[in-house]
């Protein structure tokens, strides 16, 4: 349904391939990305997003930053991949994915390595599965999701959790792609997604050009449609998801996911089970990333839109309360509250 790749690895080459996010909707340009203070910055700067891209280019970023310090033995090789991987990780500090991955990665340094192409085998080996099987977890996402839709329904999402965030069909959009591809004739509702706009520059984007019925709206629209019932369900990706199903976000989640309370409207988060930290026990232990305010007065304009040297608060991300949350849907099954015990009984 989509004809680009958000992000993948030209190993000939030697270079992490992206697609630069900062450039849509306007300029349709990939990123060739060898070094790891590229990769960085990338993530950093949000050429690539989305969580569970985040992780897929962390891990590739991890083992070729070993591929291209030619280290001489395998113990000079695993110092290398452990540098690179305690800088990535502090490239952003809310998506799990991030950890977990290169966490992933680096259990496979475990093992005895006779050679460093042995080793840089098994790292990428490893990388590749990550991707591959975020491909298969994003299919089974939507498959889920899908049981719970409607034909002809309404449906509002917020950020970007498409196939732009992931490896192909996404987590929250997954659902409206296979629904698509099947006759649901879904009517989607965007969300701008203030203030970096991930909803009107990426998701819009996205789905107009995969032929959905997409319309976009500003964030502080989102009760008017669900007042004149214009939507049916909010489906939403998620970057961490607590112990007990607090859920972190994109900033502006934990507002829609009130007004569907209010509403009536099932409000469902969409992820892998990768995104679940069982380690975190409420949405209290999350740490949210914070931005610069320039993203807030001038990032998008010719002027300034504040007054010079006015305080800003620019939280990147939000925590919805698990008691706004009708279901978390992942490639494993869907929770229902109480979260604490059904995230646990989830298939490992």
């Amino acid at each position: 349904m989509h004809e680009f790749r958000s992000v993948f690895l030209d190993d000939q080459a030697g270079e992490l391939v992206i697609l630069d996010q900062t450039r849509l909707p306007n300029d349709v340009v990939y990123l060739r990305l060898s070094g790891t203070e590229d990769v960085w910055e990338a993530i950093r700067n949000l050429r690539v997003r989305g969580a569970p891209a985040i992780g897929i280019a962390a891990a590739y970023g991890a083992y070729l930053a070993v591929r291209h310090g030619s280290p001489e033995s395998p113990e000079a090789a695993a110092a290398l991949f452990r540098q690179a991987k305690r800088y990535l990780e502090t490239s952003r500090p809310t998506a799990v994915n991030l950890f977990w991955a290169l966490n992933r990665m680096e259990q496979r340094l475990a093992s005895r390595y006779d050679s460093v192409a042995q080793l840089l085998c098994a790292l990428k080996t490893e990388a590749d599965a990550i991707r591959n099987e975020d491909a298969r977890m994003c299919h089974a996402i939507g498959e889920h999701a899908l049981s719970l839709l409607r034909r002809g329904w309404g449906l509002l999402t917020h950020c970007n959790a498409g196939a732009l965030a992931t490896s192909e069909l996404g987590t929250a959009l997954a659902p409206i792609y296979l629904g698509t591809q099947r006759g649901y004739q879904f009517k989607v509702f965007v969300d701008e997604t203030r203030p970096l706009l991930q909803g009107a520059r990426l998701t819009a984007w996205e789905l107009s050009e995969a032929g959905v019925d997409v319309t976009l709206i500003c964030d502080n629209m989102a009760a008017t449609v669900m007042q004149r019932g214009l939507v049916q369900a909010v489906l939403v990706g998620c970057d961490r998801v607590a112990a007990n199903g607090d859920t972190a976000n994109k900033i502006g989640t934990l507002g829609l996911a009130i007004l569907a309370k209010h509403y009536g409207i099932p409000f469902y988060v969409l992820g892998p089970t990768s995104t679940i930290d069982l380690n975190c026990p409420s949405g209290a232990s999350i740490v949210i990333e914070e931005r610069p305010g320039e993203e807030i007065t001038t990032k998008w304009y010719c002027s300034r839109m504040a007054p010079q040297d006015i305080k800003t608060y620019n939280p990147a991300f939000d925590v919805t309360d698990a008691s706004l949350i009708t279901a978390i849907i992942t490639e494993k099954g869907i929770a229902y509250p109480p979260f604490a015990a059904s995230l646990k009984a989830l298939p490992q």
